[in-house]
């Protein structure tokens, strides 16, 4: 199939991120807000976002599994399935238990950055198999994040709802009621997802992956660890940190996370610009190190208005890097074995992210220091990165 007929289907990509993003960041943002609505203590919003990323890696190594037998658009639907049942439990539900089942299993404890809803199982593995040359990838890339980012800005938007809404029907009702809206847009982003194309995609000839794509995973999973547990710590319950932190209520929380997706969207625009004429490791690497220090700063900030400033320049950051770093983790997969290596490295930034179970806890005895300690993982994550893959210094088509 030519890149033509691809590109001409890929917009339903695009339409699906554009629909899961908006859905996703409503409800990430949600989480920790409905959840302490509910009386749920910091401590156990912890331990359920910790839960909530036991099921995340789960599913990610079965889908991984699926797609590289059955197809990447059949793990994406697959996953946007699970997501749609999570978000479906949460709205029509009245008790708390029932509520938290629907979190873990909408995989939503897991923060609500820029790039929270760009991707899912089988994005990734999808755009490296019908997109061999290495530079359209960064491109296709630069384009989901973009899409995504810009999307995330519904999502951003529901959650300020919750103010004006709560008025109308009350604080938990609010809350349900989105919930139930994120849903119908995920039934939006499957009917999307369908419409995709795929390339036909090498036979699976091993049982996992070969030793090749395994050995070069390890680098990979190496840094995701790291930095996932960096990101567990601070990013799951940042919108009660901005609240106890600075009294925000959702709808500057809704406004501070709206500016964030633009941020992050421009960071991507930029990337699908210029990222492929810079040295493809250093723009990984220096990315994830400097989203670090950022948290240093956001940390001990003595304002709201501080703070934000600085989640807005890491905004920037991410979206520009992350491209390139998912370039970077593809190059030495073999095309059979996408599905399950992407699952696999998936998997190590939500095992890291497991942390999530004792940000509550860390955040009860002193708020900055989840954010603090977040950022010095990053840090550690983006130095071992640029160790790790220093062979690799340019991608090349």
């Amino acid at each position: 199939m030519t890149y033509h007929n691809l590109d001409a289907r890929f917009r339903y990509l695009l339409y699906s991120r554009a629909f899961r993003s908006a859905a996703i960041v409503y409800m990430s943002l949600a989480f920790s807000l409905y959840l302490s609505a509910l009386h749920v203590t910091l401590t156990y919003i912890g331990i359920i976002s910790g839960l909530t990323m036991l099921f995340v890696v789960c599913l990610t190594i079965l889908l991984g599994i699926i797609g590289d037998r059955y197809g990447y658009r059949k793990e994406l639907i697959i996953a946007e399935v699970v997501s749609f049942s999570g978000a479906l439990m949460v709205g029509l539900s009245y008790t708390p238990l029932y509520i938290v089942m629907g979190m873990v299993i909408g995989g939503v404890g897991g923060g609500a950055g820029g790039l929270r809803g760009a991707f899912s199982p089988g994005t990734n593995a999808f755009i490296a198999n019908n997109y061999p040359d290495q530079n359209k990838r960064i491109n296709k890339y630069s384009l989901v994040t973009l899409v995504g980012s810009i999307s995330a800005i519904g999502g951003s938007i529901l959650f300020a709802m919750v103010v004006p809404l709560s008025n109308l029907v009350g604080l938990l009702n609010s809350y349900r009621y989105l919930f139930l809206l994120s849903a119908c847009l995920l039934i939006l982003s499957i009917l999307s997802l369908a419409r995709l194309t795929e390339e036909k995609k090498p036979k699976k000839t091993t049982k996992v992956m070969k030793s090749s794509s395994m050995h070069y995973s390890a680098k990979v999973i190496a840094t995701n660890l790291i930095g996932g547990i960096g990101v567990g710590l601070f990013l799951p319950l940042l919108p009660l940190w901005f609240a106890l932190s600075y009294g925000a209520n959702a709808l500057e929380i809704g406004i501070i996370f709206t500016s964030v997706y633009l941020a992050t969207a421009l960071g991507s625009y930029l990337s699908s610009r210029i990222a492929h004429r810079l040295d493809t490791l250093n723009v990984a690497a220096y990315a994830r190190t400097l989203n670090g220090m950022l948290l240093f700063a956001m940390a001990f900030s003595p304002a709201l208005i501080f703070a934000a400033a600085f989640y807005l320049l890491r905004a920037v950051l991410a979206g520009f890097g992350s491209p390139s770093r998912t370039a970077i983790n593809m190059k030495g997969i073999d095309p059979e074995d996408y599905g399950t290596a992407t699952g696999i490295q998936g998997v190590a930034s939500r095992v890291g992210q497991l942390s999530s179970g004792l940000s509550g806890y860390l955040m009860d005895n002193s708020l900055p220091l989840p954010i603090f300690i977040g950022g010095m993982l990053q840090i550690a994550s983006g130095v071992g990165y640029k160790m790790l893959f220093r062979k690799n210094r340019r991608i090349r088509p």
